[in-house]
């Protein structure tokens, strides 16, 4: 069972992916509503995976991205996007997160991507 991190500014959105990793066999550790809470609770929690929205308010989560990955080289981030938002993808993808997921989540392509990330 792998410990994770949910960032996202919608409360909505943290649930639907609680339950969808909650269901395939993961233990959420911690919600964060946006970058600079993600990377404290990072610090705090050290998760085995974190789910990062892209567009947040306080701070973005491709400039979290970059201070987890400063502070945890392994970190294992998933980036969370809407349509539309590829070049942020690619922006997430160079500043080290491993994988994407689009919105609105579908339950497998959720759970293969955290097997994916976690190389299971």
């Amino acid at each position: 069972m792998a410990k994770v991190l949910i960032v996202d500014d919608a409360a909505f959105m943290r649930m639907m992916l609680k339950n969808i990793l909650q269901k395939g066999g993961h233990e959420v550790v911690g919600e964060a509503e946006n970058g600079l809470m993600a990377i404290e609770k990072y610090r705090n929690l050290i998760p085995d995976f974190v789910t990062m929205d892209i567009t947040m308010p306080v701070m973005e989560g491709i400039e979290a991205v970059k201070q987890i990955k400063v502070s945890d080289p392994n970190a294992n981030i998933i980036m969370c996007s809407a349509m539309g938002q590829q070049s942020l993808i690619v922006q997430a993808i160079q500043a080290g997160a491993k994988d994407f997921i689009v919105k609105p989540f579908h339950e497998e392509r959720v759970l293969e991507s955290v097997r994916k990330v976690l190389g299971a």
